[in-house]
């Protein structure tokens, strides 16, 4: 037993403290009997617009066949599911403690991304999503006012 582990044991019993307590896990792994799109859906499931996002913007996909994370076809630099821009988003990422490259991480800042700019940032696929029974953004119409 290590001389540290030993001391804060013998502090334990000393203060009648019984139990050690474990740290408090920050985020849950994926869990591995959902599918990609089952947990993407269910991180989505007050947001569920961003899920259909991800379908049009990765085919829901975090990695490549190589398991390198997926980079955009036509962009480079977009990553993974829901193809974030990391040379626009990575400092803002890495200064919210996260990781573009993780499942995780790339949702957690398209989450953040949305509530900031809306559905804006993926507007070069809303061709694919646009006509989303998800999507929210009313169409603008013209009124025209008569005199």
């Amino acid at each position: 037993m290590h001389l540290t582990t030993s001391f804060a044991l013998a502090l334990s019993a000393a203060f009648g403290v019984n139990q050690v307590q474990a740290p408090v896990q920050l985020s849950a792994p994926m869990p591995t009997v959902q599918t990609i799109e089952e947990y993407v859906r269910d991180y989505f499931i007050d947001e569920p617009l961003l899920a259909d996002i991800a379908k049009c913007e990765s085919r829901m996909r975090q990695f490549d066949k190589s398991g390198s994370v997926l980079r955009g076809e036509v962009v480079e630099e977009d990553l993974g599911l829901m193809q974030v821009n990391e040379t626009y988003h990575g400092k803002t990422a890495d200064k919210l403690g996260l990781d573009l490259y993780t499942t995780q991480g790339n949702l957690a800042y398209a989450r953040y991304l949305y509530e900031k700019q809306g559905s804006t940032p993926w507007n070069s696929s809303k061709a694919c999503w646009g006509k989303s029974k998800n999507n929210k953004s009313a169409p603008v119409v013209a009124i025209n006012k008569t005199k």
